[in-house]
């Protein structure tokens, strides 16, 4: 059986004034997803750039959790404080059809 581990869904709002300081966050902190087990299955932008979503898996709670304590990753939180971007993290699972 496959490890179903933790999928989540991430939409993530950006102020137009905080693009900048937005893309140089992301630029920093999703390389290190890997690091964690963690893989960036998808990133959708709309037109104006000011709404991503993100659909991020990891293998375990504990190793998004470690993501979100890596201190590399919180070495740029004020970037993203600078952006004044929101984000909602919803955790969802796939679901069959048909």
């Amino acid at each position: 059986m496959t490890n179903p581990g933790v999928t989540l869904c991430v939409t993530l709002r950006i102020p137009s004034t905080g693009l900048e300081a937005f893309r140089a966050y992301e630029d920093a902190v999703l390389p290190l997803l890997a690091s964690h087990g963690g893989l960036l299955q998808r990133r959708l932008r709309t037109e104006t750039e000011t709404v991503e979503i993100h659909v991020l898996w990891f293998p375990s709670s504990a190793q998004y959790e470690a993501y979100r304590a890596d201190p590399r990753r919180l070495a740029h939180a004020d970037l993203l404080a600078t952006s004044r971007a929101t984000a909602e993290i919803l955790t969802v699972q796939d679901i069959k059809t048909g």
